[in-house]
């Protein structure tokens, strides 16, 4: 049963982190936002990726906590834990591509 508490925990955290970051406190909250300048600001749309965001992390939440449910039940206890490390690393690289399209030249 300890097993499930990282996993809960992470996934509660997502939605958490989804479900606060809004446009107020982006530019104290997010990563990179937070260090450009009002111009670099002003160059970035921040609505359209709050929405992506948001909806990233909602998914990532749910997706890798089903994930997991799956592979614990098809394999032990250290191999799900390895699937479900992949499943909420591997979307990060998408976050990091995807998060750059927002700029605005």
């Amino acid at each position: 049963m300890g097993i499930w508490i990282p996993v809960v925990f992470t996934a509660m955290l997502f939605v958490l982190i989804a479900y606060f970051i809004n446009q107020e406190n982006a530019k104290y909250l997010l990563a990179g936002y937070n260090t450009m300048s009002e111009e670099a600001r002003s160059k970035f749309d921040i609505v359209g990726y709050l929405k992506f965001f948001k909806r990233f992390f909602y998914q990532l939440a749910g997706f890798s906590t089903l994930i997991f449910c799956g592979a614990y039940l098809l394999w032990d206890e250290r191999d799900a834990l390895i699937i479900w490390a992949i499943a909420i690393t591997l979307p990060l690289f998408y976050l990091l591509y995807k998060g750059q399209q927002f700029k605005k030249n």
